[in-house]
C-alpha cells in the first residue's frame, strides 16, 4: 500500500533544516511512502539542494505562501493565514491528495485547523492528543495530553475507545487494556466525572482494567491510560522534567571527581543503553485522534532523528487502519445506545 504524507515543512523551531532531512531518510527506508513537502518552495528547494537531493516521483514540493509561527493564536492562524504551510498540508488530507499530515508547528493552531478542515468522526465530540510514554515493559498510550481541559464522562469514554483502537491497530493487540487515571484504584475514589466515566468504560466492549494511578503509567500496568487534558498535560510535563533531572544528575555525579569519571568509563555501555531506551526522541509524535484524517504533531524542538518517528507514526496509523477501527467502535456504541 502506497502512503502519501503531507509534511508542514516550515513548522517547528528549526523548519526545513529538520523536516526535509527527516523526509528524505523516511523515503530511503520505506519504499511505500511518498512525501509532499508543503511550504515556501524556494526555501524547501534550497534545503533539498543542501542535502544533495531533489524532487522525484516519490517526493514533491507544494508551495504555500504563509507560515504559522509558534506565537500565532489559533484564531489568527485560522482567519488570516489560509495559505499557511500548516493549513495547506491539512487541506491535502481533506482533498485526498495525502493520507496523513505531520507538523511540528503551533499545537493550538494545528488542532484548530485540523478540526475545522477535517471535521470529527461520527460519534466523537472532541479530538484528543495521544502519545506514547516508555514503561518498564515497553510503552503505553496516554490521552488526552492537553486538547481538552474540561471533559465529561462521555468524552473520557470516547478517549478510551480511540486509545484502545490506536493500540489495537499499531501494536496488533486484539484487546488492549484500558486504565482510567485516578487518585486511587478503588471505585469510590475520584470526582463525579471520573466515577461516571469508570462506569461507562466498565459497561463498554473495551478491555477495561479499572482505575490506575500515576505510577501505573510507567509501570506499564495498562496498554492505554485515559484522562482529561489538564491532568494528562501535567503528567506529561512532569515526566519530561523528571527525565531531564535524572539525566542532569547522573552527568553531575559521574563528573564529580577522578574516581567517578573512571566509573563512568566502565559504566559507559550501560549508560548508552539506558539513554537509547529512554530517549524522548524515539517517542516523538502525538496523534490528534477523532478527526476524519490522520494528523500527527511533532514536538516543536524535534531534531531530524525525532521528526522521523513522527512521520513513521503517521504512516503506521494509515497502514493499520486506525480511523476505520475507531469509526467501527463508535458505530457500535451508537447502535447500542439507540437500542
Amino acid at each position: 500500500m502506497e502512503i502519501t504524507v503531507a509534511i508542514d515543512a516550515m513548522g517547528g523551531d528549526h523548519g526545513t533544516h529538520v523536516t526535509v532531512p527527516a523526509a528524505l531518510e523516511i523515503l530511503r527506508r520505506d519504499p511505500d511512502v511518498n512525501i509532499v513537502l508543503v511550504g515556501l518552495q524556494d526555501v524547501i528547494h534550497a534545503e533539498l539542494k543542501a542535502c544533495g537531493s531533489a524532487v522525484s516521483t516519490r517526493l514533491r514540493v507544494h508551495h504555500a505562501s504563509e507560515v504559522v509561527t509558534m506565537d500565532d493564536s489559533p484564531s489568527l492562524a485560522m482567519r488570516n493565514k489560509k495559505d499557511s504551510s500548516m493549513r495547506v498540508a491539512v487541506n491535502l488530507v481533506k482533498n485526498g491528495e495525502a493520507h496523513a499530515c505531520v507538523s511540528a508547528g503551533n499545537t493550538g493552531a494545528l488542532m484548530a485547523i485540523s478540526r475545522f478542515v477535517l471535521k470529527m468522526l461520527p460519534g466523537i465530540e472532541r479530538p484528543a492528543i495521544a502519545s506514547v510514554l516508555p514503561t518498564m515493559h515497553g510503552h503505553t498510550y496516554v490521552l488526552d495530553l492537553g486538547a481538552n481541559v474540561d471533559c465529561t464522562a462521555s468524552h473520557l469514554l470516547q478517549f478510551g475507545i480511540m486509545g484502545a483502537m490506536l493500540a489495537a491497530a499499531v501494536e496488533h493487540k486484539e484487546r488492549p487494556t484500558v486504565g482510567l487515571l485516578n487518585i486511587g484504584e478503588e471505585a469510590i475514589k475520584g470526582n463525579d466525572v471520573v466515577k461516571t466515566a469508570a462506569e461507562l468504560l466498565r459497561n463498554s466492549h473495551l478491555n477495561f482494567y479499572g482505575n490506575v494511578e500515576g505510577d501505573d503509567i510507567f509501570k506499564g500496568t495498562t496498554d492505554v491510560v485515559v484522562c482529561d487534558g489538564f491532568v494528562g498535560n501535567v503528567a506529561l510535563k512532569t515526566s519530561e522534567g523528571l527525565a531531564q533531572l535524572l539525566g542532569s544528575s547522573l552527568k553531575q555525579e559521574f563528573q564529580r571527581n577522578l574516581f567517578t569519571r573512571l566509573v563512568a568509563v566502565i559504566a559507559y555501555p550501560v549508560l548508552v543503553a539506558f539513554k537509547k531506551r529512554f530517549d524522548h526522541r524515539r517517542y516523538n509524535g502525538a496523534s490528534l485522534l477523532g478527526l476524519k484524517g490522520v494528523v500527527v504533531k511533532s514536538h516543536g524542538s524535534a531534531d531530524s532523528f525525532a521528526f522521523q518517528f513522527a512521520i513513521e507514526r503517521a504512516v503506521d496509523e494509515v497502514r493499520n487502519g486506525v480511523l476505520r477501527l475507531i469509526s467501527e467502535q463508535m458505530a457500535l456504541l451508537t447502535k447500542e445506545g439507540s437500542a
